[in-house]
């Protein structure tokens, strides 16, 4: 779960020109698609009626040309014999010249790659000039950030979605995004998550298998994701203090929701999943301990919370990002008959009753799979919807962040009722980005 380096050149100038939008404006455009549609008589499944059996062509449009998107969108052209990659958005045009250059130099995606120049979009409104170009399904894996904005303005314009991994970084965003898949749900559109361990046959085995009962009542979880450092990309000189966040936005809030968030969701889901439920209240402590210099923003180093359920069981997550250190990404389960492994390189089952149990089946990439399962959906007009989980896995990540930096406890109810917004006040090149606060428990406030 990683995220790639992206293989473009850097190039700090905004190839377009123009009125930049405005934070009231994103807001408004997720806000229509939140309630958008309300004098429907009733639910039309658009899904049933277009694209099914296979015979058209499905137009692709990526949002964000970074090396995760350029995958996403190999993945959703070999999901499908007739889907065809139409259109890019990205912020920085170098990204996405790039991002095209690699993709067409793929043997197997070349042919089903139609994107002139005309539909290559930049800024930070080429989002909305590529659902207006004509695109049928919609790949959103821009920062973090801007999943809850760009996912409202898909289904208000009536598209299928697939939605990286998280889907927001503050309580506001979170609440968004559960009322556009609702309204998703109404239309009948797809939107599938980037959390893609859920799309792996041996987790959905194994934890099968839990909820029948192999391990007994499930009372303590363990979440884990240590590993080394990951990309960090130098400020060039002329860039100014928004690009130089947009260009670096792994190591700022505003942009990632710090790492626990980024990246730590995936197990942290897969302790809801196995649970199925969240949990009630989270305390926790981190900080920076190795990362303090200015060119890592303001998120942390290590995280670590502990998460307690209504019926008493607890989740322990665990999260460091240090060089030279234990690396481990997985999920364990404890159970009053029994304990799981749940992880990429191990899955197994161990209780007192009988033989261990375990998934050593070869399986088919998972980021091919959740593509594979959208777009038959999409064809087969029973369309998916992961909107709940994927709003609410994200909630649980940004309650633990919450825990961590004002050193409390938080509830699960304040977390989603939180009125913090990370959000600039404008959305261009010469405009302020949130300053970059390094949280300090006890001191930091929640809001």
């Amino acid at each position: 779960m990683s995220i790639e380096e992206d293989a473009v050149q850097r190039n700090q100038k905004n190839q377009r020109s123009g009125e930049s939008p405005t934070r009231r404006d994103f807001l408004q455009t997720a806000a229509a698609a939140a309630v958008g549609g309300a004098a429907l008589a009733g639910p039309v499944n658009l899904a049933a009626v277009a694209h099914a059996g296979g015979s058209d062509v499905l137009r692709v449009g990526l949002v964000g040309c970074g090396g995760r998107g350029t995958k996403a969108a190999g993945e959703a052209l070999r999901a499908d014999p007739n889907a065809k990659l139409t259109a890019l958005a990205d912020a920085f045009q170098d990204r996405l010249e790039g991002s095209l250059t690699a993709l067409l130099k793929r043997d197997d995606l070349a042919g089903k790659i139609d994107v002139p120049p005309e539909r290559r979009f930049v800024g930070f409104d080429a989002y909305q000039e590529l659902i207006a170009s004509g695109v049928d399904v919609v790949l959103l894996a821009t920062p973090p950030h801007f999943r809850p904005m760009h996912l409202a303005a898909c289904i208000e314009a009536k598209k299928h979605v697939f939605a990286e991994k998280p889907v927001a970084v503050d309580a506001p965003g979170v609440r968004s995004v559960l009322k556009t898949c609702e309204r998703a749900q109404s239309l009948g559109l797809s939107v599938v998550s980037g959390l893609c361990l859920r799309y792996h046959a041996g987790f959905q085995e194994l934890i099968k298998r839990i909820h029948n009962g192999a391990i007994g009542d499930v009372h303590t979880l363990l979440a884990n994701d240590y590993r080394g450092p990951i990309w960090l990309r130098t400020r060039e000189p002329g860039w100014s203090d928004m690009t130089w966040q947009m260009r670096n936005w792994y190591y700022f809030t505003w942009l990632c929701g710090d790492f626990n968030v980024e990246q730590h969701v995936h197990y942290l889901d897969v302790c809801a999943w196995i649970f199925g439920d969240y949990p009630e209240k989270a305390v926790g402590m981190g900080g920076r301990q190795v990362r303090t210099g200015k060119e890592f923003g303001n998120i942390y180093d290590h995280h670590s919370v502990v998460y307690t359920f209504k019926n008493g069981a607890r989740l322990f997550s665990n999260t460091r990002q240090q060089r030279d250190c234990y690396g481990n990404m997985s999920a364990h389960a404890v159970g009053s008959r029994g304990s799981a492994e749940v992880s990429e390189g191990k899955l197994d089952i161990r209780n007192s009753g009988s033989e261990p149990w375990q998934f050593t089946k070869e399986v088919k990439s998972i980021y091919q799979v959740e593509h594979d399962e959208l777009f038959a959906g999409i064809r087969s007009g029973t369309p998916i919807n992961n909107g709940e989980y994927m709003a609410k896995s994200t909630l649980l990540a940004i309650m633990g962040r919450m825990a961590t930096y004002t050193g409390k406890e938080i509830s699960w109810e304040q977390a989603l009722n939180s009125k913090e917004t990370l959000a600039p006040e404008r959305y261009d090149w010469d405009a302020a980005p949130p300053e970059p606060v390094i949280a300090v428990p006890g001191v930091t406030k929640f809001v």
